[in-house]
């Protein structure tokens, strides 16, 4: 399982899993796998299709493992303190703000400016995998700073799945999962001793039912993760994401990503693409890149001189080149900007898959030599 667990084994697969999901959709296969993904299963009161089981379902389970390291950071991480965090919320706030203008100025006016949140978000895994595939020998700073920031990132993102694709909420079912959360929070500190067992499958119960009152009252069912992962005791929240991290790494995460590249490439010219697919494909790799490296840069001004010199510019620029590998929250995001239009969703999905896959690229050259240059400088280290 050890090697499930590793940052550059999740990245791999991930991109494995969402270029053969692409592929396979522009085969012979394609069609008969699409019709499984719509097909529906019900369980219960609740019927989904299998599609939306895994982005509705299954992704709670990912949402709850990044609530959990959020927890952890605010709580006793590097982001425990003012000081700590207001430099990379800073990065993280302008690797925001600006992919979604870049992405407004080119879908102004097309009535399909609602997708821009879909460049907003960096993948956590995919992004720490990068960097430890091409970052051989780059001090541990460098890897602190990318996931406080990158953990922000997320906070936002799921801020913006609660606020802006929530409908019309049933506020009695909002109430109601609020009390089986409060629940699921105390049963918690009880897991020791002689009753651990009970307790452990009560739980698990309640967070069932609480996955599906969030699902029921409108809100997206990925916050019943969340809001889990924010409530669980510390220690025994560690032991369940660490029992759950290699099944997120391994199926969850690669099977979401092979189930959202599941489009059609479609056969027109350039200039028939959607401005959706524009502002997303530009709005990744070079809008994060610039929020990123500015916000960073701004931020550093609220460290001390000797602080501010630890993460040079050129970091910064390869933290920037990083954070526009979306991936997992922005494919998510598309299923929801775009879930009425089947055209533009697709093109959504190629824009995020190419948009990232520059990232990639561009992290990877970045990071290799900022690596390179850092080994030259300090040879020891």
């Amino acid at each position: 399982m050890s090697i499930i667990r590793s940052e550059r084994t999740a990245a791999g697969l991930l991109l494995g899993a969402a270029a053969l999901g692409l592929l396979l959709a522009n085969t012979a296969a394609g069609p008969a796998l699409v019709d499984l993904q719509h097909a529906h299963l019900g369980f219960g009161p609740v019927d989904l299709s299998v599609g939306h089981w895994i982005s509705d379902g299954l992704l709670a389970v990912f949402f709850f493992i990044v609530a959990v390291e959020l927890k952890h950071e605010l709580v006793a991480g590097e982001l425990n303190s003012f000081a700590k965090a207001i430099h990379p919320a800073i990065a993280a706030v302008a690797g925001v703000a600006v992919p979604a203008l870049v992405y407004l100025a080119f879908s102004a006016g097309s009535g399909l400016e609602a997708g821009w949140p879909i460049p907003t978000a960096t993948d956590i895994a995919f992004a720490l995998g990068v960097l430890a595939v091409f970052g051989r020998g780059l001090p541990n700073r460098l890897r602190v700073f990318l996931l406080a920031l990158a953990v922000l990132d997320d906070l936002i993102a799921i801020l913006i799945i609660a606020v802006f694709f929530t409908t019309d909420p049933n506020i009695l079912e909002l109430v109601l999962a609020a009390v089986t959360v409060t629940a699921f929070g105390l049963l918690s500190r009880m897991l020791r001793g002689r009753m651990r067992g009970p307790v452990a499958v009560l739980m698990v119960l309640i967070a069932v039912l609480t996955w599906w009152l969030v699902y029921d009252s409108g809100v997206h069912a990925t916050i019943a993760g969340v809001a889990l992962g924010l409530v669980m005791a510390r220690r025994p929240a560690g032991r369940v994401t660490h029992a759950l991290e290699p099944w997120s790494n391994g199926l969850i995460l690669p099977l979401f990503a092979f189930s959202a590249a599941l489009v059609v490439i479609p056969s027109v010219a350039p200039s028939e693409l959607s401005p959706a697919f524009w502002g997303i494909l530009i709005a990744l790799p070079v809008g994060k890149l610039i929020g990123i490296t500015l916000g960073g840069w701004l931020g550093s001004f609220t460290r001390s001189r000797e602080e501010r010199a630890r993460i040079s510019l050129f970091g910064l620029v390869a933290i920037g080149a990083l954070g526009g590998i979306g991936f997992t929250v922005s494919l998510l995001m598309n299923e929801l900007a775009f879930a009425g239009d089947d055209l533009v969703r697709s093109e959504g999905t190629l824009a995020v898959l190419l948009g990232s896959g520059v990232s990639i690229v561009l992290a990877g050259i970045l990071v290799s030599l900022l690596a390179r240059r850092y080994r030259r400088l300090h040879p020891r280290a």
